[in-house]
């Protein structure tokens, strides 16, 4: 038989283990997950609870490309237990140079705009002497603050001369472009430009574009504008101009005769043949001088930054004075390195792959996250704050660019500073509050570097219980 003093005991114990602070409870519940995480007892430095204590962990299960641009496997649409077969039509081609598109990573989510474009894909313009293809936001409207051309001259071949409402920003993929050009204050600039080089032009500037007989193919050169919605047929061009005023005041104006226009052209040339440039030294001296600021940038001459895993080196208006708007970034990773979690604070990243293949997973806050695969010859864009990656996929060097429209080049990256002017993040703020977040023990977070890393070098990847 019960007693009444028991029930009346049980009743007070029970109404103390409800009367229990919420708080109280979930402290514990954050030290036992802690503990059973790191291996560790909170310790004097950690005095917040860990902010995963109430959502499941991450899964450590590999999520790697399901296929590489070469396997001789039917890409289907699965991973796992997840998907299923492809039972119709399907480009094969395609689906094997983009193996995170069919069968994506589990930790992608939600939306994001498509963040490549090969430029194999734009239509292209054939002129006698050459042609030229470009992205914008017609093809490509995530790209909304940078678009790009690519050309091509046959060996003494002329992009007539034409100046553009925007910037232009170059970088030579093979052989000598011979630029030349005049500023609004009469001084003129000549020069030769190899591979790896740059030119700019702010906007407004005439200049025209030669391929010289250096490299009997000619030169092929990559177009940067900082605007998305640049279209190069909206260029103005000389030829266009002359042919859409009358006979008469071109006379007027050149105080001439008007036979002296009998061979202006009647509409645009925009890529023409001719025969190789004269060298710089014999271009005409102007009684008003050069220009003060060089039009060109020798950065095949820069030697790049050797680092762990490649190299890198970057160009922006603190060595190249005249370009303004446009910054940029040349680098080279090893096979299974990658350049770090990072993200760029004000300025929109446009990429180019000049060589390899590469892996890139765009993180567009709010569980949104998507993956991506380059070739050569591929366009990336990740928005200002979005954060990303890059890494090399390929059993050889990837070679790519990081373009910006910003003077100067900056970013800030997850496991280190910005790769080249910011202070570190996670190294370098409270280790309780790194703890809390993310539940790296001691170890890990002592072993954050506090010194700049751009690129992370291959590391085999292990999982531990």
């Amino acid at each position: 038989m019960i007693s009444v003093a028991s029930c009346y005991l049980a009743l007070l114990l029970s109404s103390a283990a409800f009367a229990a602070p919420v708080a109280d409870l979930f402290d514990a519940a954050a030290s036992s997950s802690a503990t059973a995480a790191t291996g560790l007892a909170p310790s004097s430095t950690s005095s917040a609870a860990s902010s995963t204590a109430t959502v499941p962990y991450i899964s450590l299960n590999p999520n790697f490309p399901m296929w590489g641009p070469n396997d001789p496997t039917t890409p289907e649409a699965e991973r796992g237990t997840l998907g299923a077969s492809v039972i119709g039509p399907t480009d094969t081609d395609t689906v094997l140079q983009n193996p995170d598109l069919l069968a994506p990573p589990t930790t992608d989510a939600g939306s994001v705009p498509n963040a490549k474009w090969p430029y194999s894909l734009s239509s292209n313009r054939l002129q006698t002497g050459g042609w030229a293809r470009q992205q914008n936001v017609n093809v490509m409207p995530f790209a909304q603050n940078l678009a790009g051309v690519n050309m091509r001259l046959e060996a003494g071949a002329i992009r007539e001369l034409h100046w553009h409402k925007t910037a232009e920003w170059a970088y030579i993929l093979q052989g000598t472009t011979q630029v030349t050009s005049v500023n609004a204050d009469g001084q003129n600039y000549v020069a030769n430009v190899g591979a790896g080089d740059l030119w700019y032009f702010p906007p407004g500037v005439p200049h025209s574009l030669q391929a010289t007989n250096d490299d009997p193919a000619g030169t092929e050169f990559l177009l940067v504008f900082p605007t998305g919605d640049f279209n190069e047929d909206d260029t103005f061009l000389l030829t266009d101009w002359m042919a859409h005023v009358p006979a008469e005041v071109l006379a007027k104006n050149f105080q001439t005769d008007i036979s002296t226009f009998a061979q202006v052209p009647a509409k645009e040339l925009y890529i023409f043949p001719s025969n190789s440039p004269a060298p710089p030294s014999d271009a005409p001296i102007s009684p008003n001088g050069v220009v003060p600021q060089p039009f060109t940038f020798n950065f095949s001459s820069v030697a790049p930054i050797s680092v762990p895993g490649g190299t890198y080196k970057i160009v922006d208006s603190t060595t190249f004075n005249i370009s303004t708007q446009v910054a940029a970034a040349e680098i080279t990773l090893e096979p299974g390195a990658m350049r770090e979690l990072h993200w760029h604070p004000t300025q929109d990243e446009w990429g180019f792959f000049l060589e390899g293949t590469a892996r890139v997973t765009i993180f567009a806050s709010s569980g949104n996250a998507r993956t991506f695969d380059y070739q050569a010859g591929d366009i990336s864009y990740v928005p200002a704050t979005y954060g990303h990656y890059v890494e090399n996929t390929s059993n050889s060097t990837l070679k790519f660019l990081e373009i910006f429209n910003t003077d100067k080049f900056a970013d800030i990256g997850l496991s280190n500073a910005s790769s080249y002017s910011f202070s570190s993040w996670l190294a370098l703020i409270p280790p309780a509050l790194v703890q809390a977040h993310l539940g790296f023990n001691e170890t890990t977070i002592n072993n954050l570097p506090k010194t700049k890393r751009v690129l992370t070098a291959p590391y085999n990847v292990t999982s531990s219980t």
